[in-house]
């Protein structure tokens, strides 16, 4: 019996250290804090928003992106008066805006290199990162114009429905794999804010 508890209190432990390594990343910064989830959030405290097809009257013609920043929800206008909707993580506060752009690259696990207004505020970040699980870019990225913004995945779902970025919004990483197959560079974005 006592070996019994010993074995799972190791397994506990090594569970949760294992949990705190994976938050910690490789550089051993918080990877929620990257881009403002920050250590206050916990792991699982929210799950995904499925990804589901929904009526949206609207004038935009398929195939425009439209992102909701108040609801926290990314639309894919589709044809028939309907689109995909997807979860996504917004700009905190002062960190959110509005306006029309168009996707102007995209990139399959993307590098990250923190813009300076980032290094000013965070000077612990790391100056690049290459492209993988732990970046914080996540699957996929689509560039905004020649905004510093990007619609990119995430490795952190618990953020997702939050407004936790400098401005980026944030989708799963299946999310972003599944919209980044569905639209070409060019793609027009609207951000209501």
């Amino acid at each position: 019996m006592i070996r019994t508890f010993v074995l799972l209190f190791a397994a506990v432990t090594w569970l949760a250290g294992a949990g705190q390594a994976r938050a910690q990343g490789f550089f051993g910064f918080d990877m929620r804090d990257i881009m403002g989830g920050g250590p206050s959030l916990s792991v699982g405290s929210s799950g995904p928003i499925t990804r589901s097809t929904v009526s949206f009257a609207s004038n935009y013609a398929p195939g425009t992106i439209y992102i909701n920043t108040a609801e926290r929800r990314l639309y894919l206008v589709l044809a028939n008066g309907q689109a995909l909707r997807y979860g996504i993580g917004v700009g905190r506060d002062g960190f959110r805006w509005g306006g029309t752009h168009r996707i102007s690259a995209k990139k399959e696990w993307p590098s990250w290199t923190p813009p300076s207004q980032m290094l000013a505020r965070r000077p612990d970040l790391p100056r690049h990162m290459a492209g993988g699980i732990d970046n914080p870019l996540g699957a996929r990225a689509m560039y905004l114009g020649s905004t510093l913004y990007r619609i990119h995945g995430s490795n952190e779902p618990e953020t997702i429905g939050q407004a936790v970025s400098s401005g980026c919004f944030r989708m799963t990483n299946e999310d972003v794999t599944d919209l980044y197959s569905r639209v070409p560079i060019g793609t027009t974005v609207i951000v209501k804010n």
